[in-house]
């Protein structure tokens, strides 16, 4: 066997770089589970401003983690969930928002939307990339249909950040 050249990856490298769906089903569930987790934490502590938009996410995000786990139980899918592709780039950053931030015990209307505003961002990149590599099925299906729900919802957020930080308040 030759050694891989400048610029090839080398077999390891390719290996390390592919992951089962099974484990980005699972990551991505954990995802969900510590965003709802978050905002439901969160809600007693943010202004009446936009506890209503708090308690909205912590329910998003509880409809996403139902919707993974139900994927989980489908019969048919195990020879599917074992199946390797590409881990995506992002895949680093939607790890790491699994470990959720402190905004303390009064944060902001704007901390908070910025962080909202991340977390949807990095979402949607994250079940883009998936869509892309996942085979056809209801495995990819699911993670076209995130991708669109999450840029909705980073387009709502946004809107919404406009409205509070440079207009003066919802």
């Amino acid at each position: 066997m030759s050694e891989p050249t400048e610029g090839q990856p080398s077999a390891y490298a390719r290996i390390q770089s592919k992951t089962t769906l099974a484990e980005i089903l699972e990551t991505a569930s954990e995802f969900e589970r510590t965003a709802r987790d978050f905002y439901r934490d969160l809600a007693p502590k943010v202004s009446k401003n936009i506890r209503w938009l708090v308690d909205e996410l912590a329910q998003e995000e509880q409809r996403h983690y139902d919707l993974f786990m139900n994927l989980a139980k489908t019969p048919g899918l195990e020879d599917q969930l074992k199946e390797k592709v590409k881990t995506p780039p992002s895949n680093t950053r939607f790890s790491d928002h699994i470990h959720i931030p402190d905004l303390g015990e009064h944060p902001d209307d704007q901390s908070i939307l910025q962080y909202a505003m991340g977390r949807e961002k990095t979402a949607m990149e994250q079940y883009q990339s998936l869509a892309e590599s996942a085979p056809e099925g209801p495995i990819r299906d699911l993670f076209v249909f995130l991708a669109k729900e999450e840029a909705e919802h980073k387009r709502e957020l946004e809107k919404l950040y406009y409205e509070v930080v440079h207009s003066g308040g919802v």
